[in-house]
């Protein structure tokens, strides 16, 4: 019994060894640590007191965005941030710095809350852009506001007001886009609609950061180890578009004071060279910090100066929709060329006609003179040559052929917040009338572009692409080259034979050219263009005018549509603006003054 009491004291004894020789042990590793951070090392000393270093971000230049021809549409301009660790903040004279500010005490406190709520440890805004002017007063005094200090960034500039919907705007990151993308933090900019959206990856750039040292008066003092923990910012890159400024500027003077919409595109690209929305903004209102109170005053105008009407209204496409129905009639062998329909003008029925004229016409004639009763027929044969006793089976050939030049449908490219448009299904005749209940008098309105078929103008401009290039289209876009390097999208075929297009065209080119054409007194001197009027109806006022063209007649080099809402006849409004719009792109000037000056100031809101 006492040898085994011996040995366990021996035991215990040798443990207590052991646990004191550790605690001595850990206790010098960290006498010795604590002796080279405050003795040895400043590095040390420096990081223990986070007053005296402070992480900042380099926010990149946002990339800029050019014109086909290297104009610059969207620049970036200094700006500043004026930000807050709430936990620094010290023997604060608040007065003062409202002042600089020209902010109130309450202001004040909203901000601050706002800044402690999100982190009292982190950087957030307090005051963000602040001009140049505050700027430079706020540096002298800076050593007054400890835990403040100004975060360089760059904000977008507009040197021409043109093309707001399109370009979109830029906007401060919301909780629901940084859980998005962890890219974003408190503070950062992110595109918010448009281009500036959609391109919003390669545009932003990079962010940087650098480790700078400040003094107890909050002066900055150089950066911490010569940069060695600094990450260098990448720029964004630049964007070049393929629209034309002077092109822009001209459609954007000539629907100023009304409600429509103008889109040109190059048909061999898919290029857009102009897309216009009226009314607009100018997108130098949504920029800086009057972007707020600007963009409520913008959505509740009642002229809606935020919708794009170029790629989200819908419209019955009317009379420039008989085209179509023209290409399927070829299409499926139910016309030629030679077919003849009669027409009775204004008496005739089911549809009747707006206008006598010469009857029966051919093709090309009822394409000039825009003739209802002779479209009617088309359709109708068009159904019953496909249907074989089945309507559902006729009417889904003619759909398919329709949507295949672009309709019904977005276009998968750089343009956001498209409509589709709609080109009504059978299903939709079947839950509407019966299964049984219908057939191609019931949904006659189809044949003259009324009805159920909705449209862009985007589209509708697509349309005239497609004719102009006897079948094929590249889809839509605005952004032509990256950095330099070009964008890709592929060829679009439609189903009908490029042999077909010949006849259309022909009819096209009668209505700027023939006697009785309806845009005849628009026609471009030295210039074969092809087009079609439409004057569309509408429940909620005055007809619309549109109007299709592309030209030169061969190798077309630009294919437009105009939609000038509640204007009446397509001749009367939209003829004449895309004709200038053509004058402009095709030969570099407009000479008509005199017709420019009286679409320029007219008055239709």
């Amino acid at each position: 019994m006492p040898a085994t009491h011996s040995f366990q004291q021996r035991k215990h004894s040798q443990r207590r060894y052991v646990i004191s020789g550790i605690v001595v042990v850990v206790a010098a590793i960290y006498v010795l640590k604590i002796f080279i951070m405050q003795v040895v090392s400043d590095k040390y000393k420096m990081l223990s007191d986070s007053n005296v270093r402070r992480v900042v971000t380099i926010y990149p230049a946002r990339g800029l965005i050019f014109d086909r021809k290297g104009r610059k549409l969207v620049a970036n301009e200094e700006a500043y941030d004026l930000m807050v660790i709430p936990r620094q903040v010290k023997n604060l004279d608040t007065a003062e710095l409202c002042r600089l500010l020209e902010i109130d005490r309450r202001t004040f406190e909203v901000r601050m809350k706002k800044a402690k709520d999100f982190s009292r440890y982190k950087a957030s805004p307090f005051i963000e852009q602040i001009d140049k002017k505050t700027y430079g007063f706020l540096q002298e005094k800076m050593y007054k506001f400890s835990g403040f200090f100004v975060q360089n960034r760059t904000l977008r500039k507009y040197p021409y007001p043109v093309a707001a919907h399109t370009l979109g705007y830029v906007g401060e990151v919301n909780p629901t886009e940084m859980a998005v993308d962890p890219y974003y933090k408190m503070g950062d900019y992110i595109g918010k609609s448009g281009i500036e959206k959609f391109y919003e990856p390669v545009l932003r750039g990079i962010k940087g950061e650098k480790i700078v040292l400040v003094d107890v008066f909050n002066r900055e003092k150089g950066s911490f180890e010569n940069g060695k923990y600094d990450k260098p910012q990448k720029p964004g890159l630049d964007l070049e578009t393929s629209l034309d400024l002077d092109l822009q500027l001209l459609g954007e003077k000539l629907l100023q004071n009304k409600r429509g919409s103008i889109v040109a595109i190059e048909p061999s690209t898919g290029e857009i060279l102009a897309i216009v929305s009226s009314p607009s903004y100018d997108p130098n209102l949504l920029v800086g910090r009057v972007r707020g109170v600007n963009f409520n005053k913008l959505s509740q105008d009642p002229l809606k100066p935020l919708f794009n009407r170029a790629t989200q209204a819908t419209y019955s496409p009317g009379s420039t929709f008989k085209l179509i129905n023209a290409l399927v009639g070829l299409q499926t062998g139910a016309i030629t060329r030679d077919s003849r329909f009669s027409c009775q003008g204004k008496s005739s029925v089911p549809i009747a006609c707006s206008h006598s004229h010469y009857s029966p016409l051919e093709l090309i004639g009822a394409i000039e003179q825009s003739c209802n009763p002779y479209f009617w027929g088309v359709f109708r044969t068009t159904l019953q040559k496909t249907s074989e006793g089945n309507i559902h089976k006729g009417y889904d050939i003619w759909r398919n052929h329709v949507m295949s030049m672009g309709f019904g449908q977005t276009f998968e490219t750089d343009i956001p917040n498209q409509a589709r448009g709609n080109i009504p299904s059978g299903n939709y005749y079947d839950r509407y009338f019966g299964v049984k209940g219908w057939n191609s008098l019931t949904i006659r309105s189809l044949a003259i572009g009324q009805g159920e078929i909705l449209v862009t103008p985007l589209q509708l401009a697509n349309q005239a692409v497609v004719i102009a290039n006897r079948g094929f289209y590249y889809p839509p876009h605005v952004v032509r080259k990256i950095n330099g390097v070009p964008t890709k999208y592929p060829r679009k075929q439609s189903t009908i034979d490029p042999k077909h297009f010949d006849t259309v065209i022909e009819g096209m080119y009668e209505v700027f050219q023939g006697a009785s054409g309806t845009a005849r007194w628009y026609r471009l001197e030295g210039i074969d263009a092809c087009g079609k009027t439409g004057t569309v109806q509408n429940p909620h006022g005055k007809d619309h005018s549109l109007f299709i063209a592309f030209a030169p007649a061969q190798n077309p080099t630009i294919a437009i549509a105009v939609v000038v809402e509640n204007a009446g006849f397509g001749a009367t409004w939209a003829v004449p603006i895309a004709s200038l719009m053509m004058e402009q792109y095709l030969t570099g000037k407009v000479t008509r003054t005199d017709l420019l000056e009286r679409m320029t100031n007219a008055n239709l809101l």
